[in-house]
This record gives structure tokens, sequence and C-alpha cells, in this order.
């Protein structure tokens, strides 16, 4: 692949090092430069340069067509106002801001206000509030944060959320709908507070170690927990982007945006790109869900980004529409400049159907990449800015960041350093304590391979998760990232996501959901419901097919896998099996169907299971 001519890539320059203890450290010699004291500085200096031009933009509050807008001299004047209001309620690091609702411009306002002056903000998941039924993980975070206030957009959508977290002690406000049960606030009284002298000295205070942000994660390895997020870790990652993608510099980023603001990818990554660099981001209202799917398709057609950041369930529910509406493909590679993944491995099918797209309706060069990290890492650590022939490269460490690798039985643990790695996690030291090693270096928990020993610049591969790997009874380990990826490309276009099954098993079994409008299309069936599908002799068929392809290509029981379980319940949130983003949790998933991975290994095998 040839690196496009109108969009500069440094090349990569990595230098690596042998610790005594024999671990590899990588870090890049191309210096990291200096980057903002705080994020209000981004926000200032834009409104300066171009307060005409949009930050954010989305449709009108309760649905319908056209943007509302919100311009960098409008965001600058909002926040400043709603940062007095903050003030005045003597809010701070102790009394934080939370909020409930998604992402939206009094969101962006309340979140820029926070930031400006200080106050560290809390983004929950909406799921927290409108997907659980007992609102536990969303009122265990108030215990933890102890908000001063609580914001929640709409709140009647958010009414029950709100009863379950009013104690007494945290203002509510809302902006519109306010419940009739409870006394609130409504945000345009914030933004009616005349902004004084106080803002401007308060904002002087700001540091890098002044804590912007707690993210608490989604828990797809564990409990969800409170990682602080400072502005040095913030600013010096939009720094670290900025120089490994120069041509952001060159045309400000224009980008229509799904991914929640609770989560460091959308929050930080994608939000922060647009304000860092003078683009506009518009929010999307729509999800790579059957229900939701169309409102992206809808909005491709009248926001042409310049940059589309997904996580690979985004695009599986995106590639159909576009493979099938040339108007919209038109539209959507319009003036694309770079196609970006992460979260997730992006199955090789994907990449090849993204790219076949690419070549036939884009109108210039177009980068398809993709980085790595956490939201301990805020969250960029490493990015493969350079040629990639297929999916799997995360890239080589961004400047300013240190990669520590530790040899494992077959791979290497990753470990991050660097000035975008979080100080600690939220009120609990004892997990900050076990996060780090004696070398100060975060335990990221995930698995990396050099894509070629002999040349440290060439990247590294992801090799799954740490925590997700077992071995089979023979003592045969299963690479559990790895081979989901590849069983989601064999199993392609009918399965949404797969759980691997096989610890101290004899063989490796998998639990599958269905992705029931692609297979009711390809199949030429009836209905689209992945309960209903599941019983289908066609679809078994197409499975039990693809799945003895699989198989006829795999050299050994680690990547061979002998059944299939069709689940027809989708994932559960209040159990931990899945998060915002899409990312099944494995552990969760296998812990809360116990019943179902016994069908795996039971012997006959019922009906109901796909041997292949």
């Amino acid at each position: 692949m040839r690196i496009p001519t109108d969009i500069r890539l440094p090349r990569p320059d990595i230098r690596r090092d042998l610790t005594p203890a024999g671990h590899i450290v990588l870090r890049s010699n191309i210096p990291l430069g200096a980057y903002a004291a705080n994020v209000g500085t981004w926000l200032r200096d834009g409104a300066a340069a171009h307060p005409d031009t949009v930050f954010l933009a989305q449709h009108p509050r309760g649905g319908g067509d056209g943007w509302a807008e919100l311009t960098y001299g409008d965001a600058l004047t909002r926040a400043s106002t709603v940062a007095q209001a903050l003030l005045d309620r003597d809010l701070g690091p102790d009394r934080p801001v939370m909020i409930l609702s998604g992402a939206s411009i009094d969101h962006g306002v309340l979140s820029l206000a926070c930031q400006l002056v200080g106050v560290p903000v809390v983004p929950v998941s909406t799921a927290y509030s409108l997907a659980s039924t007992d609102h536990g993980k969303v009122t265990d975070i108030r215990d933890e944060v102890t908000p001063g206030l609580v914001f929640a957009e709409q709140g009647g959508q958010f009414a029950d959320a709100l009863r379950a977290i009013d104690d007494g002690r945290a203002e509510l406000v809302v902006s519109v709908d306010a419940p009739a049960d409870r006394p609130t606030t409504a945000f345009p009284e914030l933004e009616a507070t005349a902004a004084t002298d106080d803002v401007t000295r308060a904002a002087d205070l700001v540091g890098p170690d002044t804590v912007a942000k707690i993210l608490y994660t989604s828990g797809s390895t564990g409990v969800p927990k409170g990682v602080i997020n400072t502005h040095r870790m913030l600013c010096a990652n939009m720094q670290q982007l900025g120089q490994v993608w120069p041509f952001l510099r060159d045309r400000p980023p224009h980008l229509l945006d799904w991914m929640p603001w609770n989560h460091t990818f959308g929050g930080n990554h994608d939000v922060n790109m647009a304000l860092c660099f003078g683009g506009s981001l518009h929010i999307d209202d729509g999800r790579p869900t059957p229900q939701l799917i169309e409102r992206t398709v809808h909005n491709l057609r009248e926001v042409h980004p310049t940059i589309v950041l997904n996580v690979p369930a985004g695009y599986g529910a995106l590639l159909p529409r576009l493979e099938e509406d040339d108007d919209l493909a038109t539209a959507f590679f319009a003036r694309l400049q770079v196609i970006f993944y992460a979260a997730a491995a992006l199955p090789q099918d994907l990449w090849d159907r993204l790219r076949r797209l690419t070549d036939r309706f884009a109108t210039g060069p177009v980068i398809m990449t993709s980085a790595w990290g956490a939201t301990e890492t805020a969250p960029m650590a490493t990015s493969a800015h350079f040629p990639l022939e297929r999916p799997g490269n995360v890239g080589v460490p961004v400047p300013g960041v240190e990669l520590k690798l530790v040899p494992t039985a077959d791979s290497f643990e990753a470990r991050v350093r660097g000035p975008n790695v979080t100080p600690g996690y939220f009120k609990r030291p004892e997990r900050t304590a076990e996060a780090f090693d004696d070398d100060g270096f975060y335990r990221i928990g995930d698995a990396l391979l050099p894509a070629d020993p002999e040349d440290p610049s060439a990247g590294l591969l992801f090799d799954g998760r740490v925590a997700e790997d077992f071995k089979l009874s023979t003592g045969t380990k299963v690479p559990v990232g790895k081979l989901r990826v590849d069983l989601l490309a064999a199993l392609s276009p009918f399965v949404s996501d797969a759980v691997i099954t096989g610890h101290d098993r004899d063989h490796v079994g998998a639990l599958i959901w269905l992705h029931g409008a692609q297979t009711a299309r390809v199949l030429g069936l009836d209905g689209d419901d992945p309960a209903e599908l599941a019983d289908a002799p066609a679809v078994n068929d197409a499975l039990r097919e693809c799945l003895a392809a699989h198989n006829a290509a795999q050299h050994g029981s680690s990547t061979t896998v002998r059944r299939l379980v069709v689940l027809t319940e989708p994932p559960s949130l209040d159990v931990g099996e899945i998060t915002d983003k899409g990312y099944v949790n494995q552990r969760a998933t296998l812990r809360h169907r116990a019943d179902q991975v016994e069908r795996l290994y039971t012997d006959p095998a019922d009906d109901g299971v796909i041997a292949g």
C-alpha cells in the first residue's frame, strides 16, 4: 500500500533496549513536543483563532433533521458562565460534577466548564441509568465520588436514575422535562450566571496535575473503577496524536461520531481531537445496532467526515449498507482521509470489505489504521502511523511513551509509562499499587508481539488479553483474543460476537450471537429476530459449513473450535456482559452463561449444538 501523498505520516523511528531483567523497552527516538497545560487552553485558543467555526453539532433535542450548532466562540462564552455557576456552588475535587446523560451540546458545555476551572467531571455510562434495572452501578459511583451536582439532560428519561441517586447531598440539574417528584435546577439557570474574574483566576490555577475527569471503566476485565484523568494526560495525548498525524494541523478534522463520552475513546480521543485541532464533531444519534444504524446512515448522507473512528462492531453494522447503496458509499468517501478502528481487533474480512469499498469510491488516498491503549493511557499509547496491509498491527509507541514487553510463555505482557498514563484509581490506593510495577510502568493487561523481531519500527501485533487466555486439559494454551477474531471472520456475516470456552476442557468451543439482519439478508429468510433465526435449519447449516472451513485451516487444538451454541438472549449490562461500545466481557459471560457452556461439553450433544 502506498503512503497517501496528501496525508503526511512521520516515519517510525523506534529504539529497542534490553533491561538486566530480560525485558524489552521500546520508545520513539522522536521527542515529545511541548503541550498545553490544560484543556481550557484549547478552548480559549480556538475561540480566539476561529470563533465562528462549529465545534459541536447535534440534531434538535427530541429528534428531527437539521443540526443545532455550537461555535468555538459560543462554547467559550457558555462554558465560562457555567464555570462561574460551579464556582458559586463551591464545587471542586471533593464535590465534582457527575453527568448521567449522553453526548450533547449541553453535556459538552458543562464538561468544558468543569475542565476550565478545575472541577473534576464524572461522565457515567447512560446504560447504568437507562438499561439497568437496579441502578446499582450508578449509585455505587455516586457514593464513591460524592458529587455536588448531578446533571441529566432529559429529566423525564432519567427520572428513575435521578430518584435512585438523590440522597439530598447533590444538586440535580436538567435541561428539559424536570421530574415532578423532586427539586431540580434548570440548566439554563447555570448559563444565566454572569462570569466574573473568578473564572479567569480559577482557570489560571488549573495545571497539568489537576484532575480533569474520573472515568469509570466499563468493566470489560473486572469491576468498574474510577480512572483519574489529569490535564497532563489529556494534553500530552493530543500532542502525541498531532505528531503521528501531522495532517490534523493541515486540515482540521470533521467528524461524525456516536462513541459515548463516558469512554476514553469518544470523550477523550475524539472530542479532544476536534477541540485541540480546531475541528468539528457532529454527534451521531445512531448506533451500530439494528434499531439505530439507519440514523447513522441518514447522518452520513449529510455529514461527510474526513476521519471515521469506530469499533469493529460499528463497521460490521455499517458495511452492508455501504455495499448495497452506491449513493451512501459516495457520501461516506466524499472527503474521507482516514478509516480508524480501535477498542477491539478488526476481523480480516471487515478489513478486506472496507478496502474494496475504498478502492471503488474514495476520491483520494485513504489510510486504514489503528492504535492501542486504555482508559488509563488517555487513551493512545501506540499508533500505526505507517502503511498497513492487514489488521492486527497496533503500531509503535508514540513520542513520550515507553513500552515495556515482559516475556511470558509465548508472548509478551505489555506495560506503559509516559505523561499520558494515569496516576491511579480514585480512592483505591490498593488497586493503584497493584496496577504499576516497581519501575512505574502501568500493567495494562494486554499481550503484544513484535511484527518483525528484527525491526522495532515495524510495529506490534495485538495478542489478546493476558487475563482471558486459558489452557485446555492437555495443557495447551488457547489465545482467546486472536482466536475470537479469526472465528468471527470465519462465521461472517452471520455472527456479531463470540465468547471462547474450554478452560480445563478437552476442546475449544464458543458461545455466539447472531447478526439477525445480515443473516436474514444473506440467506433470504423472512424476519431478522436472532432468537427465531437460531432455530432455522438454513442458519445452522450455514454456521456448520463456516465452522468446518475454519477448522480445516487449523493445525492444532488451540485454534480448532469443535462446537458452537447460539445464544438467544442479548448480553446483559447488569451482570457485566457488555459495555457501551459493544465489547463483550469474556469472564462475565462465561460465569453468567455456565449452563450454556455445559451444553458445549455434554455428550451426546443436544440438537441445538452445532458441531464442526
